[in-house]
């Protein structure tokens, strides 16, 4: 291309013939439009909506809120979940009133389920939600995941996304992820190490390729059934690997990326995250869940102890006359014990002592801190109540930033107590205790 263009430059016009001067023509044309119209930089801020930022996820034209509705107790099990009424409700002020257009979901959504309420109910009731009135869809970028591990393959990529766009209601979805890796990597959302063991390798062989993956996703994108793609709960070398493969094919690369994020679980502006999905490297979103701890750090679990943690069925029945959340459910203590570790504890009790200090509450101390988190396109919430959706859309509409001294002090705070949802005060001989997945768990 340069060649030809060179040529037009310098050599008269009479020495080359028409068809390649056309040529040359429509190659300058082509380079200018490169250079005119530049892929876009994730996380730029490209408008507000009722005070809510909307941002661009990745370097296509996927824009999404600042915050987002999760919905992975949606209709669930829980005893405190939310019924689809309420879900809709919430919908309604959100998306229609509230300036949010992002909702995250899952076809294993609601957590935790049964045969009353099934795997893939989440993603009827939005669907039903966004057909209740034309134009809705337009309205909302949805972002579903393939349930991640084993599943995952170039055939179950494509019936899948076909099973939740059916649910869903719809004839495209703008973002779809693995919810989790297909390969063994350590699973730290769930409560493990950090660490990686080779010898651990072997119970994944066979699993679904890079390429394999990058491929798939592409063809979902050029038949126009997603929009976008991306991985949850993985880990730098995952973005960079899953990217270089979807180059090497020729393929649209991933997007967005999702992980659990707040104030006593930076790791993904620590480990690499952050730095491979930023707008010089990857240039992909990064979508952040479990903003708030799974509600520890609202501070409601700080005086009183959720009722997993009481010595008796009957204390436990007591507190929950009164339910605050779901760590008031003894069937979820094991899997979200990471947030309400004696560690987590004491740094949330550090967190909620600033904001006192601050004039504000510990909710506005970790949600304001998120917004002003370069790294983080979206912060997912998952209200369960319509007061808990508006303190959380208050947050993120309010324009004025926390101090830099409240920022510093933040971060005093994090150094004394870094990744406190990795430690525990609670270990058993066998790394198996109440309360702990275990360390070793491939």
């Amino acid at each position: 291309m340069k060649f030809l263009v060179a040529l037009t430059i310098t050599l008269p016009l009479t020495v080359l013939p028409l068809c390649a001067l056309t040529a040359c023509a429509h190659l300058r044309l082509c380079a200018d439009a490169q250079q005119v119209a530049p892929k876009g930089r994730t996380n730029e801020v490209v408008r507000t909506v009722n005070g809510i930022r909307h941002k661009r996820c990745g370097g296509g034209d996927i824009i999404v809120s600042e915050v987002g509705l999760g919905t992975q107790r949606w209709v669930s099990e829980d005893f405190n979940a939310p019924d689809e009424a309420l879900c809709h409700q919430m919908m309604d002020r959100a998306i229609l009133e509230g300036g949010v257009n992002l909702i995250d979901t899952a076809e294993q959504y609601p957590i935790p389920s049964s045969r009353r309420r099934p795997e893939g109910l989440a993603e009827e009731v939005i669907g039903r939600w966004i057909n209740k009135a034309p134009g809705r869809r337009e309205k909302v970028v949805i972002a579903s995941k393939i349930t991640g591990g084993s599943n995952v393959n170039a055939a179950n990529i494509a019936a899948d996304c076909e099973g939740s766009l059916r649910r869903l209601g719809t004839d495209y979805m703008d973002l779809y992820l693995l919810h989790w890796p297909a390969r063994y990597t350590p699973q730290a959302n769930w409560g493990q190490s950090l660490a990686y063991h080779q010898e651990a390798e072997r119970f994944y062989r066979g699993h679904a390729s890079f390429e394999e993956i990058a491929e798939a996703m592409g063809k979902l994108v050029k038949q126009g059934r997603i929009r976008g793609w991306g991985i949850c709960n993985d880990n730098a070398y995952g973005l960079a690997a899953q990217s270089a493969a979807a180059r090497q094919l020729g393929v649209e690369p991933p997007c967005v990326m999702q992980g659990d994020f707040s104030l006593i679980n930076r790791r993904s502006a620590e480990n690499g995250m952050f730095e491979g999905c930023s707008p010089i490297n990857e240039n992909g979103g990064f979508l952040g869940y479990n903003v708030l701890g799974g509600g520890v750090l609202t501070g409601k679990y700080l005086d009183s102890p959720a009722a997993a943690d009481l010595p008796t069925e009957d204390a436990m029945k007591e507190r929950l006359k009164a339910p605050r959340g779901r760590h008031d459910d003894r069937g979820w203590g094991p899997t979200l014990y990471r947030y309400r570790s004696g560690p987590a504890a004491e740094a949330t009790r550090a967190y909620a002592a600033l904001a006192k200090q601050a004039g504000i509450s510990p909710t506005q101390l970790a949600l304001r801190w998120c917004k002003q988190q370069s790294g983080l396109t979206s912060a997912l919430l998952g209200t369960s109540t319509m007061d808990q959706l508006n303190e959380g859309l208050k947050c993120f509409a309010d324009p004025k930033p926390l101090s830099d001294e409240l920022l510093w002090e933040i971060d005093r705070v994090h150094m004394r107590n870094r990744l406190p949802i990795f430690a525990s005060t609670r270990v058993g001989k066998d790394w198996d205790g109440e309360g702990e997945i275990g360390e070793r768990i491939p």
